[in-house]
């Protein structure tokens, strides 16, 4: 590259592209998803460029961890203020619950039109196991100290008050999801709130005309109508030996761990699966 041709590239304006693609949080022993801990030098590094002029997230997750949802947008937010940028958020297959609140940490939403999007809401679930015990006559045994330390033991019969705290704390953090959504989208929201909020999920044609979203786009498409055809569009890479550290784990210790990481495995599939993938 010559001298002028790659001063010509330093002229241009640039678009950082920050991929947020899957679960959203801790996924067991052997797994991690999305963190704000695991994305915050990618974060950095989308938004330092000196001559930026927006940052794109590029978002495909069911959701997940609302804490970490929250603490990735929260760190999004402060950087775009930071640099005065505007981010652009444009969703594939799906940006639904913690995926949707991320979605939300932009200044506009695109979608496709088969995009999958909204599920405002919060979900809990699990397994119970005392009845499959009682038939192998497993004993289980549990000391706690302070009468509410446990809540929904897998291997205990359900407890009513154990579901109504559940549902409290879900009430909170529901609470929480609406307030972000009510606050970044303002105005444009169309949709009755208790249809908005009752964690039904729409594809991306009607999270438009919801107001969930701003409009049909595709992100090089839609950055080169917005900032001209010479615009520079860079994907920000993925933390280095991360691959790694999942594939292999800790070291032998790991391997009693597998169980646990078939069920988040399972987990994970059940999350995707919601939404028809």
């Amino acid at each position: 590259m010559g001298l002028f041709s790659w001063l010509g590239n330093r002229r241009r304006p640039m678009v950082s592209v920050l991929r947020l693609n899957g679960i959203i949080g801790q996924l067991g022993p052997l797994r991690t998803g999305l963190t704000a801990y695991g994305l915050e030098q990618a974060i950095q590094r989308a938004f330092a460029p000196k001559r930026l002029v927006a940052v794109a997230l590029l978002i495909n997750s069911p959701g997940g961890s609302p804490v970490q949802s929250a603490l990735i947008a929260t760190r999004i937010r402060a950087a775009a203020e930071k640099r005065h940028v505007p981010v652009l958020a444009f969703t594939e297959d799906v940006a639904a619950s913690g995926g949707y609140w991320l979605a939300c940490a932009a200044d506009e939403i695109f979608v496709d039109e088969n995009s999958i999007v909204g599920s405002i809401g919060v979900i809990s679930s699990g397994f119970g196991f005392a009845e499959a015990i009682a038939r192998l006559g497993i004993e289980r045994r549990l000391y706690t100290s302070g009468e509410r330390k446990s809540l929904l033991d897998s291997f205990l019969p359900e407890k009513p008050e154990d579901v109504a705290r559940l549902q409290r704390m879900q009430a909170d953090i529901h609470a929480s999801f609406k307030t972000m959504v009510a606050k970044r989208r303002g105005n444009r929201l169309k949709g009755e709130e208790g249809d908005l909020f009752s964690g039904e999920f729409w594809t991306g044609q009607r999270a438009v005309a919801l107001g969930l979203a701003d409009g049909i786009g595709e992100l090089r498409a839609t950055v080169k109508e917005r900032f001209g055809e010479r615009v520079r569009i860079k994907l920000v890479p993925p933390e280095r030996g991360g691959w790694r550290r999942r594939l292999l784990g800790a070291g032998p210790a790991d391997a009693v761990s597998w169980p646990a990481a078939m069920l988040a495995a399972l987990e994970e599939r059940a999350l995707w699966s919601r939404f028809g993938l």
